[in-house]
């Protein structure tokens, strides 16, 4: 024990000192040294920790040194020096060796995590030091899991043969949660909406399926930082967070937070002038890129994107080593940021290495194909972020960091990229309901890193009151190691339209496609379409149009897909825009032949303090037949429900008015004005009004005859509706009056729809 180290090293002073005669006494040879109690370690071994040997005289101070390495080795749990006459004897006891680790109490970590945390393993020495760092070590654990109430206490069984069974018995305690955030110096955003920037939240009742309600100081930290990001967004470029204070309640239950923040002035941007001090390269070249538009809010992000593509336009070119520093003019009294992006030569540095670390499942491969600088390349620090969001962007990670440190050479660099993976295999049940499917139950088996090669298979059973699928897809991602993704999708699909159309429909093939980015934020996906489309189950009393269309049609078509995505946030945008327009060609055999077109788009700005959010959204499509082919029943396109609120799936367009049937249409447009707003309700609750306006209509139809009606005629409805992003999946209820119609629409009042997925 420690206390005996400091015994024998006080002893053999204190001998030096007064002149006693032990090991230390003065005077003399050592002629022999003696090892005592030793079981494993050799006389040899032990010998050589000495700073003596045979021959030395019993020097005070080295045998001192000795008594001081050997107790430093960690092997022995007592050690002492004794002289007897002309002998140094070595009396040792050894630390015990640990036969086994075992973990109890722990059921919230498994074993194997805890083991692959600790320094300790079978067959290693044991000493209270080593013990005493592993159970600090899994209460760091458990604290980073939100339980500061954990205690660890080590117990030993002692075995025959000096060993010893380790077994930690663990009290996990209850979560520790976030139980308040609060704000201080806030004025311009409110504490409710600053919550929704941080990744902490609030413990709720509902929030049963995340952890992000306890506290994780890492957490803490990475939440200062997305304070800044988004203060430094809206143009606050003065901001500070002056400090993040986490209190523990007297309970030990939870904890709150406060954060106390500066927020400065709001600017805006004022001149922005580029400047090259590169020979030979003109500045004309860059003012294009430049996004930081005079007048505009100040926006940092918009600062590294117009250096990002500032680098990568010099890089093409041919200005390998490139430095764009962009120099702020603040100027408080008008509260403006003049810029002047500065182009140089940065310094002539090399990357060395590449290191990737902690990636114990996903291939190296499948990371550095999505990094923009390799080993032996020019390094560029703007290339290195944008690599870091790429990989961030695969999914597959839970944090992405990016390090560098010096190389061998003072113009070599190292670069340490450290991920920490996530869980990306997922088996799912749904269940919902909606006015336009009714019940709905679904299956869905997915692996988004298969074998950790990037690979994405899924499986989807879904069935509902009018829908019965199943889907299997496959996507190789970079195919033939190009940046494409190639996959499959095999499909079958039963839609029950008996209420609407008096017909059954099913759809079975397969889609061949590949996908490329054009752009950063534009894609380009091609695809082949082979698919079999049944009409089926019509009855005597359904409209002749549809009568004549029963029975069985092959489509083999081709076709793209143009898609730009600039919104701040999929699942609730704020701010940006998303526009999808597809094209698609049959009659490459098969037994139809049409061209079709469709639009999807949509457009958020935020109008109060981005509380408020308007949504304008244009949606279209237009198909036609080709050589004199008539567009089939399967090929036309069906308006209503989610997609024109206030009439009914399939309640506009072109329709048989003896049987009521629809018939569907060639030609429609649905554009929509929707305003988000708040409730009052605390903002984390995700709850949010809606009130909307859609317009459009759906016409246009091959076939004729007397009991065909179609008036094309624009239709408008207007409502108001209420979202949840529950925990459980996204609810939606809308309550929709159809203000303009035609006397055979058919329309609702009220839609709602509910899924989840566990």
């Amino acid at each position: 024990m420690w206390w005996r180290r400091w015994l024998a090293g006080l002893l053999i002073a204190l001998a030096g000192a007064l002149g006693a005669p032990a090991a230390a006494q003065t005077g003399g040879t050592i002629s022999e040294i003696r090892v005592e109690g030793n079981q494993r370690i050799e006389d040899v071994a032990v010998r050589s920790y000495l700073d003596v040997a045979v021959g030395d005289p019993f020097d005070p101070v080295a045998l001192d040194e000795s008594l001081k390495a050997l107790f430093a080795t960690g092997l022995f749990e007592d050690v002492s020096l004794d002289r007897e006459g002309t002998v140094l004897v070595v009396r040792l006891r050894e630390n015990p060796i640990i036969n086994r680790i075992a973990f109890e109490g722990n059921r919230r970590i498994d074993d194997e995590l805890l083991e692959s945390e600790i320094d300790l393993r079978p067959r290693v020495v044991y000493t209270p030091a080593r013990v005493q760092t592993a159970v600090t070590r899994i209460l760091e654990i458990y604290r980073r899991s939100g339980r500061y109430g954990a205690v660890v206490e080590p117990k030993i069984i002692e075995l025959d043969q000096n060993r010893v069974d380790l077994v930690f018995e663990v009290e996990e305690g209850p979560r520790t949660v976030v139980k308040g955030i609060s704000f201080v110096g806030n004025e311009a955003f409110s504490d409710s909406r600053l919550r929704t920037e941080l990744e902490t939240v609030e413990s709720r009742f509902w929030r049963i399926l995340t952890d992000s309600d306890t506290y994780d100081p890492d957490r803490l930290a990475f939440d200062q930082e997305l304070l800044r990001r988004f203060y430094f967004e809206q143009g606050y470029a003065d901001f500070e967070v002056s400090s993040a204070i986490a209190e523990l309640t007297p309970e030990g239950d939870g904890f709150f937070i406060t954060f106390t923040v500066d927020e400065g002035q709001r600017y805006r941007f004022g001149d922005v002038a580029v400047e090259s001090l590169i020979d030979d390269l003109d500045p004309a070249e860059l003012e294009a890129l430049v996004e930081t538009n005079p007048g505009a809010v100040y926006n940092a992000a918009l600062i590294e994107e117009t250096i990002q593509a500032m680098t990568e336009r010099v890089g093409q070119l041919g200005y390998a080593f490139v430095e764009i520093n962009p120099n702020l003019l603040r100027n408080p009294a008008d509260a403006t940021i003049g810029i002047i992006y500065e182009v140089d030569e940065g310094p002539r540095v090399y990357v060395e290495r590449i290191d990737i670390v902690n990636n114990t499942r996903t291939l190296d491969r499948v990371i550095r194909r999505e990094l923009l600088i390799a080993e032996g390349d020019a390094f560029n620090s703007a290339l290195l972020r944008e690599s870091e969001r790429r990989v961030r962007q695969l999914g597959f990670f839970e944090r992405v960091e990016t390090r560098t440190a010096p190389g061998d050479a003072p113009d070599r660099i190292v670069v340490e990229l450290e991920v920490e993976e996530r869980a990306t295999g997922e088996l799912s049940f749904g269940a919902g309901f909606s006015t336009t499917d009714g019940p709905i139950a679904a299956i869905d088996l997915s692996e988004r890193n298969l074998l950790g090669t990037g690979r994405d298979v899924r499986a989807r059973v879904a069935l509902s009151g009018r829908v019965q699928e199943i889907d299997v897809s496959y996507t190789e991602p970079y195919f033939l190691g190009y940046a494409i993704d190639a996959g499959f999708d095999i499909f079958d699909i039963q839609t029950d339209f008996q209420d609407e159309s008096s017909f059954d429909e099913e759809n079975t093939g397969f889609i061949l496609r590949a996908s490329y980015p054009l752009t950063r934020d534009l894609r380009h996906t091609v695809r082949y379409r082979l698919q079999q489309d049944d009409i089926t189950d019509v009855p005597s009393s359904a409209s002749v149009f549809i009568q004549e269309e029963e029975g069985e049609t092959i489509t083999s078509a081709v076709g793209q897909t143009f898609t730009t995505d600039r919104r701040d946030n999929f699942l609730l945008p704020n701010s940006g825009y998303v526009v999808r327009l597809d094209q698609e060609l049959a009659g490459l055999g098969g037994d139809v032949a049409f061209l079709s077109q469709e639009l999807s788009s949509a457009y958020f700005q935020p109008i109060v303090d981005e509380a408020v959010v308007l949504q304008l959204g244009l949606d279209a499509g237009y198909v036609f037949g080709i050589g004199g082919d008539d567009v089939q029943l399967a090929d036309r396109f069906f308006i209503g429900g989610n997609s024109f609120r206030g009439f009914r799936f399939a309640g506009i367009g072109p329709r048989d008015d003896r049987t009521d049937d629809a018939l569907g249409g060639n030609l429609y447009y649905v554009g929509t004005a929707e305003l988000r707003f708040p409730l009052g309700l605390p903002e984390e609750l995700q709850l949010f009004g809606r009130s909307f306006v859609d317009a459009g209509t759906l016409t246009d139809i091959d076939v004729s005859g007397p009991t065909l009606s179609d008036c094309g005629c624009l239709r408008v409805s207007a409502g108001v509706g209420f979202s949840w992003l529950s925990p459980f999946g996204p609810l939606s209820l809308d309550f929709a009056q159809a203000l303009v119609k035609d006397d055979l629409d058919d329309t609702e009042i009220i839609s709602f729809s509910f899924g989840t997925r566990f």
